[in-house]
């Protein structure tokens, strides 16, 4: 038996005598780490039908952008950005800066069209703390996301405005070197 649930959005058929607030979850670490949690998480909710999209903001290395996603099963969409390399510092060439601004462009198009429940921003902090991408864009589209979207960052570098109106902290540590 199979069971799928759905995410009540504001054009749902689903008849709930409640809303359902979307939350900030922020997950992170002293050091760029993949988030294993968080991709299974990410993975578990699409598998139950609801609409999840991980965007890696900083990743690089295979050209794939957002004109082509790679779609895990019906309901999970990855993106990563244009870019033959993962970024690790704030000095881009002029294609970078593009590829990286047109992928910001593109999530918060596809977000506030209402296409995902679960929205995961991996490394967008660190592209902040870069000055890649404005602090002020990021809390202008927290505010004006759908409010059923769940909303998860990971990654270094959280800025603190950021951290003040996450719901959950995660702070990943690790105890000692493999």
């Amino acid at each position: 038996m199979v069971v799928q649930l759905e995410t009540p959005s504001p054009n749902s058929t689903l008849n709930l005598p409640y809303s359902v607030e979307g939350i900030v979850q922020v997950f992170t670490s002293a050091q760029r780490t993949f988030f294993t949690s968080v991709i299974a998480q990410a993975l578990r909710i699409a598998g139950q039908g609801t609409p999840v999209l991980i965007v890696q903001f900083l990743k690089g290395g295979i050209h794939q952008g957002q004109e082509n996603p790679i779609r895990l099963g019906q309901k999970l969409d990855w993106i990563r950005c244009d870019l033959p390399r993962c970024i690790d510092t704030s000095e881009l060439n002029e294609s970078e800066t593009k590829s990286l601004q047109k992928l910001w462009q593109h999530t918060q198009k596809v977000v506030c069209e209402d296409k995902y429940s679960l929205v995961v921003l991996d490394e967008l902090s660190l592209a902040i703390h870069f000055g890649l991408i404005a602090e002020t864009e990021v809390l202008g589209f927290l505010a004006k996301r759908p409010s059923h979207v769940d909303i998860i960052f990971t990654g270094v570098e959280m800025p603190k405005s950021i951290l003040e109106i996450a719901d959950q902290i995660t702070e990943i540590r690790r105890t000692r070197q493999p």
